[in-house]
């Protein structure tokens, strides 16, 4: 029999009092957390509906702030964010419609994600091929078409056609056909406006352009360059970053951590890393060291 990975050992020798705290969840300071996001994100969009002086520089914070809603749906599919369900629910689908994430379809490609982190055969965010391996390839991920493309092929696929990866359970093949079409629909019911008004491009589909990229770079360094083995502690990596981006990503850059113990949710993550710093492999003094890295990497 293999032994045990080590962050399960880790993670085993918790006393009970300690693993329960960590993993008491909170209404109050995930509503404290969306409530500060969306003041933000609602003074960027009030800047450009009310066309300030350089608003147009306001689509980069604006396009951040969208596409960095992806880490609350990444929360939600864990059902950390909040104590209440029905509140991870809607926040979930909310982030779904805004950033065409279906909701239901990527809870279960995130917890396969979970289950085979970095393996090459298994893993679904390696099922479409492995991590960028060229400059070329690189700047397409970058460009975030493939997030795109794979969005727009998953909603369609699952409204209208046969839903058959092994990670997705039949008994809910019928929510995801049911969710794609409701965003199908609601996303032909804006097509209207898109066309009328230039408003909904300059604060929703040209930030959403704008920001993809960001998030391409923060989520590369999530695994990349981590091997492909057991152990949550080197198979993914913590980045070492300020308060801000912690902030957009809802304390995700503490990675490793989050992999090893999920049900922490994203405020106790910092209590978890005081338990794991010692314990890491795989770890960047922020998101543009790994980025040399990575580009050190390619030149090979």
């Amino acid at each position: 029999m293999s032994a045990e990975p080590e962050h399960t050992r880790l993670i085993k020798s918790l006393p009970p009092d300690t693993k329960a705290a960590l993993t008491a969840r909170s209404n109050s300071a995930g509503l404290r957390h969306l409530a500060l996001y969306l003041a933000v994100l609602g003074a960027c969009t009030a800047g450009i509906a009310l066309q300030v002086p350089l608003w147009p520089l306001l689509m980069v914070p604006q396009g951040i702030l969208l596409v960095f809603f992806f880490t609350l749906s990444h929360e939600c599919t864990h059902q950390t964010p909040f104590r209440s369900k029905w509140l991870n629910e809607a926040a979930g689908h909310f982030c779904a419609l805004a950033i065409a994430l279906p909701f239901t379809w990527f809870r279960y490609f995130h917890l396969a994600h979970h289950k085979y982190t970095n393996d090459p055969e298994r893993d679904p965010e390696l099922e479409h091929g492995g991590r960028p391996e060229t400059f070329s390839q690189w700047f397409l991920y970058l460009s975030g078409w493939g997030y795109w493309r794979g969005m727009a092929e998953t909603i369609w696929r699952n409204a209208f056609g046969n839903i058959d990866s092994p990670y997705l359970p039949e008994r809910s093949h019928a929510d995801m056909r049911m969710e794609a079409r409701l965003l199908l629909a609601l996303y032909a019911a804006a097509l209207p406006t898109l066309l009328m008004s230039p408003l909904v491009l300059w604060l929703w589909i040209v930030p959403l352009l704008i920001g993809q990229p960001f998030l391409r770079a923060y989520l590369l360094a999530e695994h990349g360059l981590c091997p492909p083995v057991a152990n949550m502690l080197e198979n993914s990596r913590t980045t070492f970053t300020n308060r801000l981006v912690r902030f957009l990503a809802w304390n995700m850059p503490y990675h490793a951590e989050h992999h090893s113990f999920p049900n922490v949710p994203f405020h106790q993550l910092p209590a978890f890393h005081a338990i794991t710093q010692d314990h890491l492999i795989s770890t960047s003094n922020g998101y543009g060291a790994f980025t040399a890295d990575y580009v050190r990497e390619l030149t090979r």
